[in-house]
């Protein structure tokens, strides 16, 4: 499969429609050959050739009927599982290669409440996100997208028709205004913001997963690192969801059992840069969900470096506390 993009540094941030992270794929006007539902599975879309149903070849992913002529063209709405703000989009067409679409653009909507669907699909206020472009077949189209705006929602048009595998969208999640201060609140959850900076190793996952909402349900929804053959550890740098005061941390390796590691430690950044101690190194237990209390800083954090000794697996990581400090 050949990649056509304008840029890709976007991927590695987490995709925030993600069936994973509750994606929804609300509404499409036709589904004749392939379920629309099928555009934000995870994992890479897979093709069994001859593999037949009364509609056609099996594909996975949403492909539509040949338009011959009619006016018009297909579309699909995503329900993003984390709003936010939108970074870049992927329109993977794996495996279509006779009847894929020769263009797609990408529009945003913000929604408020739970308005049904059809409702969401006909609102005239879409706001374009990516123009009208060229994409290839069998391909991972990838187009850097530039706005700041948060978005709930985002619909992929075809010109005219065709199938496309899989629809990432990339970016950063921003909570809902009206919901901040309501509860408990995790400084550290992609739905309200966060974000992984950096980390030293993504060998066998992404470090974007330790800050996904729900419980991990098995070793591949966690981070996991190569082992390391030196003297030093592994490591990962959080961009809290905004600067405050983090009172109780938990780092879980639930499903990670020979591969936990042996300790970890947390150490908080303010906005001009100040290292303070939020955990000292501690040893942690393998399948396990620690759960630690934290002192009080001096001062609010706003970035947070967690520190596993020497290498190994994480199913999450939870910061709770309060924005401000």
């Amino acid at each position: 499969m050949s990649e056509h993009h304008g840029g890709a540094d976007f991927t590695l941030l987490p995709d925030l429609a993600v069936r994973a992270l509750g994606g929804s794929v609300i509404w499409a006007n036709d589904e004749f050959f392939a379920e629309k539902e099928n555009l934000i599975n995870p994992g890479p879309a897979e093709y069994r050739p001859s593999t037949f149903g009364h509609r056609g070849q099996v594909y996975d992913g949403w492909e539509t009927q040949r338009h011959r002529g009619r006016p018009g063209d297909d579309s699909a709405v995503v329900r993003l599982g984390i709003p936010g703000v939108i970074r870049g989009v992927v329109v993977d067409t794996a495996w279509f290669t006779g009847n894929y679409p020769p263009e797609v653009s990408v529009s945003g909507l913000v929604v408020e409440g739970y308005p049904p669907a059809a409702e969401i699909a006909a609102r005239t206020d879409w706001a374009p996100l990516l123009d009208r472009v060229r994409v290839g077949g069998d391909s991972r189209n990838t187009f850097p997208v530039r706005d700041e705006n948060r978005w709930t929602h985002v619909k992929l048009t075809l010109h005219p028709d065709g199938g496309v595998a899989r629809l990432r969208v990339h970016g950063e999640g921003r909570p809902d205004p009206e919901l901040l201060g309501l509860g408990p609140f995790d400084l550290a959850a992609l739905e309200n913001g966060a974000l992984v900076l950096d980390c030293s190793n993504r060998f066998y996952s992404s470090p974007n997963q330790l800050l996904y909402p729900g419980l991990a349900r098995v070793m591949g929804e966690g981070w996991e690192t190569a082992r390391r053959r030196d003297d030093g550890n592994d490591w990962v740098r959080i961009r809290l969801a905004g600067p405050g005061a983090v009172r109780l941390a938990e780092i879980d390796t639930s499903c990670f059992l020979g591969n936990s590691p042996a300790a970890a430690s947390l150490t908080g950044f303010t906005t001009d840069g100040t290292e303070v101690e939020l955990l000292a190194r501690t040893a942690l237990l393998p399948d396990t969900r620690h759960r630690f209390p934290l002192a009080p800083a001096a001062a609010s954090v706003e970035e947070v470096r967690l520190d596993i000794y020497p290498d190994g697996g994480l199913a999450r990581l939870r910061l709770f506390g309060e924005l401000g400090g």
